[in-house]
């Protein structure tokens, strides 16, 4: 088996079964053994049923004590039995799941897995997961992965899948010469893939972690440094030398732009006007005016009579974006066009060829700016927002679409500089610290779940003052495996905790493109009074009337990414406010690092207490979600293999990592 063939090589997976794991990104053998478990299940000692503990996942082993019954409710078919241990008895429940009134028979012994709850004065467990005592004995052997799902697609089937597939990963060949890897105490790396799928125990998952983080920083680098090999000290043909002309479009504009962003848009010109292309990244703190500073180079690119490129993660952030920067340039007789996924084909092909033709100077859009029908005329300069939402192929097939143009990349990330100078080694940074003026400091606080009922009265009130209100849920569904708060039954929650006529909708990542878009579009338009969300809003819209950022199960964030959340709020000229609800309240260790919120609002000090606080090592702790687009590795958790691959690089120049050539040549740079 080969990691390039297709998933449906291997067996039991059928087209219905491709077409669930093909909505996750998986169409290849390679792509389904390289996305690893998002979290990992203990199956420990059953306890008795008298002990189990309500609202949690329990394990009781017990004997089936009645018939099964299946009985219709409306559209609901209910299947129930009673089981017992010499503790007590307990009652199982499963939906529309008549089957199962065949599979158990009275006097049966099974382990059951799930939550419970109290239902008339009785213990109830409904949909467990259910095993024979020698297949449960089995699975005691080693930690279960739980892997990410999409509708149709089990996590019995994700697993089973895997392991036909192991063929694949176990005849790879370690690119790293042994000695090395053995001075390094790196494991294997089919060793590393096994442990990371089917770890026997923690510490063997910690080391195959530790493995595959590496592997992904060496790669990542790796990539890096022949991108700036080829880029290296490239001879600038599009110079831009329009610093009067930026200077009066900066006075007119009816703000004062802060020292930050002066200096970044210095650095900009002089690069831009240099002897050499440009490739600087502008850092700026969540709300700190970065577009204002994209604005003032595509100007100066335009006035040159160059053309510049923005891409940006979501539709709506590309609309707001072209609607501000177009009302800015349409007096000085720039042309701005905007080129998203749901643009009419019809729109395409006019924007396309006026694109081509250079009768369109800057392009505003999101991913369909890379796309192979897109051709610019005299493309100068390519700026790409939030831009570790992008990769580095994407970041560089944009800046293929012209010769040698000028790249700008943004992030609104907040790492600590230390880490920030490897992550960014083939980019000059610019750095602004400082809000602009007007900017009110939002207000923190970090409170227990029983501050719930507090809160809602406080989101209703602010609703009723015709504010906007986000919450934040760690996950979509309800889960088996962790007792956390989900996005859909909290929507359900909150119209019930609220008023009647407050606006309560959900968003999360696994809706269509489009359901999404019309959702931050008619929260942005005030149609919607409370978003319940994933972290899917972090980089999507800019609402200046948000004043409320509330996150659930704030312990399961970093702190970084927690700092993110708030930045969507406070970016009007109201008063606003971040409530971190802590699940783990009892936890001195969570509870001191939340606190580095509630006391601050720099996101470059929180940064740099988020990787003090977990220290590099820390192989379990909570993932930056989303950063740099990693499947394992992260810059806080996994920061002493970041330096490591670094050093090795430097070090061996003479390991190269598999493909990456060949994927830099695919993109043309």
């Amino acid at each position: 088996m080969d990691l390039r063939e297709s998933i449906t090589t291997i067996k039991g997976i059928g087209d219905k079964t491709a077409a669930c794991f093909a909505k996750l990104g998986i169409h290849t053998v390679g792509e389904l053994v390289n996305t690893f478990p998002r979290d990992y299940i203990f199956y420990g000692e059953p306890v008795d049923i008298k002990d189990t503990k309500i609202g949690v996942r329990n394990i009781v082993e017990a004997i089936v004590y009645s018939y099964v019954d299946v009985r219709r409710v409306r559209s609901l078919k209910i299947v129930t039995m009673t089981v017992k241990d010499s503790s007590g008895t307990l009652k199982i429940t499963w939906f529309n799941q008549p089957y199962l009134k065949n599979m158990f028979h009275k006097g049966e012994t099974y382990v059951f897995v799930g939550e419970i709850k109290i239902k008339n004065n009785m213990r109830v467990m409904e949909h467990p997961e259910y095993y024979r005592p020698d297949e449960y004995d089995r699975m005691r052997q080693e930690l279960q992965p739980v892997y990410p799902l999409t509708k149709g697609l089990s996590n019995k089937t994700f697993q089973k899948a895997v392991k036909s597939a192991r063929a694949a990963y176990l005849n790879l060949k370690d690119y790293i010469p042994d000695d090395i890897r053995n001075e390094n105490n790196l494991m294997e790396l089919t060793e590393s893939y096994e442990n990371i799928h089917f770890p026997m125990n923690e510490e063997i998952l910690k080391n195959a972690i530790r493995r595959t983080a590496f592997d992904e920083f060496y790669k990542f680098l790796y990539e890096l440094k022949i991108l700036k090999n080829e880029n290296v000290r490239l001879t600038n043909t599009h110079k831009v030398i329009q610093g009067k002309a930026v200077a009066e479009f900066i006075e007119k504009l009816p703000y004062r732009l802060t020292k930050g962003q002066q200096q970044a848009i210095e650095d900009i010109l002089s690069d831009m006007g240099s002897e050499n292309v440009m490739n600087r990244l502008v850092q700026g703190d969540v709300g700190s005016g970065k577009t204002i500073v994209a604005a003032a180079a595509l100007f100066a690119c335009a006035k040159e009579g160059y053309q510049g490129a923005l891409m940006v993660p979501t539709e709506v952030l590309a609309r707001q974006h072209f609607d501000e920067l177009s009302g800015l340039f349409s007096s000085y007789g720039i042309k701005t066009e905007y080129l998203v996924g749901s643009t009419t084909v019809k729109e395409k092909r006019r924007i396309y060829e006026e694109i081509s033709k250079g009768k369109t100077d800057i392009i505003i859009g999101t991913h369909a700016l890379i796309e192979d029908k897109v051709e610019f005329n005299n493309l100068a300069l390519v700026i790409t927002d939030e831009q570790h939402r992008f990769g580095v192929a994407q970041r560089n097939k944009l800046a293929s679409k012209g010769s040698f143009p000028h790249v700008l990349v943004m992030s609104a990330t907040p790492i600590p500089r230390t880490l920030a100078i490897i992550m960014y080694s083939d980019l000059d940074i610019s750095v602004i610290k400082e809000l602009p003026k007007g900017r009110k400091p939002i207000k923190n606080c970090v409170v227990g779940t029983n501050y719930r009922n507090t809160a809602y009265k406080f989101i209703a009130g602010q609703v009723a003052e015709k504010s906007q209100v986000y919450v934040i849920c760690p996950m979509v569904d309800a889960s088996d495996t962790m007792d956390l708060t989900n996005v859909i039954e909290y929507t359900d929650t909150l119209k019930e905790a609220l008023p009647p006529e407050v606006v309560v909708e959900t968003l999360h990542g696994r809706m269509k493109a489009e359901e999404k878009n019309k959702i931050m579009q008619s929260f942005l338009d005030g149609d919607i009074d409370v978003l319940v969300s994933t972290t899917v809003i972090e980089v999507g819209i800019n609402n200046p009337n948000a004043t409320v950022m509330m996150v659930e199960n704030s312990e399961r964030f970093g702190l970084a990414q927690l700092h993110q959340l708030r930045g969507r709020v406070g970016r009007g000229s109201k008063q606003s406010y971040s409530i971190f609800i802590n699940g783990k309240e009892d936890d001195e260790e969570v509870t001191s690092r939340l606190k580095v919120l509630e006391d601050s609002n720099d996101g470059f000090f929180i940064a740099g207490e988020d990787l003090r606080l977990r220290g590099p090592g820390d192989f379990f702790g909570i993932r930056q979600s989303g950063d740099m687009q990693f499947n394992i590795a992260d810059i806080y958790n996994h920061a002493d293999m970041l330096h490591l691959a670094q050093e090795m690089l430097d070090m061996h120049s003479d390991i190269v990592v598999p493909d990456v050539e060949e994927k830099i040549k695919q993109i043309n740079i």
